[in-house]
């Protein structure tokens, strides 16, 4: 993964041959905690959903690098990159979830993906994930890429046919947007600086 500065990224992976990253509701606040830990003081958090076998994100990148703490006596700092950081959050997620499970192995399939959503040099010739249908995004603008994205993310749920509505799934972002919960994670200020924030349009049914 190349990350850069001031740039939105779509951050995602799957669980090894499809099988489950997330087996109870513990598991899916373990990783939420992870991702604030390591991801959020890099980047603000714009869209995120995680779905039993796979994780989305949406992030806009404010640091590649940052200096942290690498010795509490003596208060030597050390540059880590989100590279890095990404790494730390599954390679201890995993820890904790082959210890719950008594398993072994790699949890997640090897490679996580970050594309690049609003710089056209990334997105082309790549594949946009729209609601129903994969479109070539040689023509897509850069306004139009992180709402295609932004909308993919919170409607997994709904194609899934866990919910029939995305704003029913607990585990994404959708309930930050629609006031469901106390928001702790997700910077919707951010995001309407990219995207129209209101689902309803994009669903057969309007949000309640």
């Amino acid at each position: 993964m190349i990350f850069e500065k001031n740039i939105l990224f779509h951050i995602y992976n799957q669980g090894n041959n499809r099988e489950k990253i997330f087996y109870d509701e513990r598991n899916y606040d373990y990783f939420l905690f992870k991702l604030k830990r390591y991801v959020h003081p890099y980047a603000d958090i714009l869209a995120w959903c995680l779905m039993p076998n796979h994780f989305h994100l949406m992030v806009y990148v404010r640091e590649t690098e940052i200096y942290i703490l690498n010795d509490e006596i003596s208060k030597k700092q050390k540059i880590r990159s989100l590279n890095e950081s990404i790494g730390i959050l599954l390679r201890t997620y995993t820890r904790a979830i082959n210890k719950q499970e008594n398993r072994s192995g790699s949890l997640f399939r090897n490679g996580t993906k970050a594309v690049a959503v609003n710089s056209l040099k990334s997105l082309m010739p790549t594949l946009a994930i729209t609601q129903n249908t994969l479109l070539l995004a040689s023509i897509l603008s850069e306004k139009q890429y992180p709402q295609i994205c932004f909308n993919y993310i919170h409607l997994n749920p709904v194609r899934a046919k866990l919910v029939k509505n995305p704003v029913e799934w607990k585990y994404s972002s959708a309930q930050d947007y629609y006031g469901k919960r106390e928001n702790k994670l997700t910077n919707i200020e951010v995001a309407q600086n990219f995207v129209d924030t209101n689902l309803a349009p994009h669903l057969s049914q309007p949000l309640t």
